[in-house]
């Protein structure tokens, strides 16, 4: 989804006349069709999460529409469905699965804002332990509202960091984008209070006339539309519209000093749009889908570079 320009101009806050350019590492893996959405109710797949309670298989969460979950495989072959009740899907642009207390979850993340009016997002955790996609209905184990300490934004981008026992959300407009933290599990019901953590950089940042010119050319690479972290929380992949950006945290490392280091990068060739992605259940291959009835489904193995 796009934001009018006047906004992103205000966002746009560096001088720097080009953009900060990340090449491909020569050894850096290929983006391979994997599978193709089988589904035609996932029209807009805006969240990819691995299973974690079933290898090989994942959830996919449409934009809009009802509140639910869909189960396929890495092929993207349809495996059915699950509403999620006490739900609503105002935007959902993300999914994360995650192992808690050794209990495993799904994060469904209703972040979206594209006019920045939201007065507070919302963050549903639901327990996949017995989850199937043929049981018709699930409700959230518990849920987080949330707001930014500096206004309104919108944002595509989430990830759990277990170790920490906190949520980060990546913001898309932002220019650079900027990484906020939540607590996994507060302590009230109240609105929690999002932890500006700072800018991440080691994404290419457009140049002025790039964000002039992307209303005309519709070309918006450089937003952030997803994010994930490996099962083991040593990897970091976020992705863009364009490319996916591969991140290897050292030891003791922070999550916002690992994406501040430059990337292996895997561009999408003449896909456009990507919107999903996920690791998988091995912890080095990434899957990527997009935002339209039937898209491909991606897959690049980060272990082979």
């Amino acid at each position: 989804m796009r934001r009018l320009l006047l906004t992103v101009l205000l966002l746009f806050g560096c001088s720097d006349p080009g953009p900060q350019e990340r090449p491909a590492a020569t050894n850096a893996p290929a983006a391979l069709v994997g599978g193709t959405l089988s589904s035609p109710e996932i029209d807009e797949a805006s969240g990819l999460a691995r299973s974690i309670t079933q290898p090989g298989m994942l959830w996919v969460i449409n934009d809009d529409g009802p509140p639910k979950l869909f189960a396929i495989d890495k092929r993207g072959a349809n495996r059915g469905q699950v509403k999620l009740a006490r739900a609503r899907n105002v935007d959902w642009e993300d999914l994360a699965s995650f192992r808690l207390d050794d209990i495993p979850y799904l994060l469904v993340a209703d972040i979206g804002d594209n006019r920045a009016r939201r007065k507070f997002l919302s963050l549903y955790i639901v327990a996949e332990t017995g989850l199937s996609a043929d049981k018709g209905v699930r409700s959230p184990a518990w849920r987080i509202d949330f707001r930014y300490p500096d206004g309104p934004r919108d944002a595509e981008a989430v990830a759990v960091d277990v170790s920490n026992e906190r949520i980060l959300v990546l913001t898309k407009r932002d220019i650079p984008a900027v990484l906020y933290a939540l607590p996994l599990r507060p302590e009230t019901d109240a609105v929690q209070v999002a932890t500006r953590l700072g800018a991440v950089t080691g994404i290419p940042q457009p140049s002025r006339q790039e964000v002039e010119y992307a209303p005309k050319t519709q070309d918006w690479s450089w937003q952030p539309t997803a994010m994930d972290i490996s099962p083991d929380n040593r990897a970091a992949a976020i992705l863009t519209y364009q490319a996916v950006y591969y991140f290897e945290r050292g030891n003791d490392e922070d999550w916002l000093a690992a994406l501040q280091e430059a990337p292996i990068v895997v561009g999408l060739g003449s896909f456009r749009d990507a919107e999903s992605l996920a690791f998988g259940n091995n912890g080095h291959s990434v899957l990527v889908t997009f935002e339209k009835r039937h898209a491909a489904v991606l897959q690049i193995d980060f272990g082979k570079h």
